[in-house]
């Protein structure tokens, strides 16, 4: 079983900046991507930003130019940094993970952490 953990979320100001962090653990053979995405109460689960195992990266267009995702293979965690936040980015973030373990194929969610921006 694969576990993935966010951390870094809190309280910010608008113009602020987090890092998010999104650590995986288990029998992991490969990570083959990983996304971030945001959910805020009555509305859908949207992807924030991704990135593959060739560390290609894909946005939202509602972010693109103040979120920036990495990872750190060795460490087994991708990292979001968002900069200029808004209070509309207010939402919790939640991981996802998918790959290969030495049992099969791996496709896990954290349990989120909360993101707040205030005006």
């Amino acid at each position: 079983q694969v576990q993935v953990v966010e951390s870094g979320g809190g309280l910010v100001q608008a113009g602020g900046s987090l890092r998010l962090s999104c650590a995986a653990s288990g029998s992991i053979i490969s990570i083959h991507s990983v996304g971030w995405y945001r959910q805020v109460p009555g509305k859908q689960r949207e992807l924030v930003a991704a990135i593959t195992s060739g560390r290609s990266t894909n946005y939202a267009d509602s972010v693109k130019g103040r979120f920036t995702i990495s990872r750190d293979n060795a460490k087994n965690t991708v990292y979001l940094q968002m900069n200029s936040l808004k209070p509309e980015d207010t939402a919790v973030y939640y991981c996802n993970a998918d790959g290969f373990t030495d049992w099969g194929p791996y496709d896990s969610w954290g349990q989120g952490t909360q993101v707040t921006v205030s005006s």
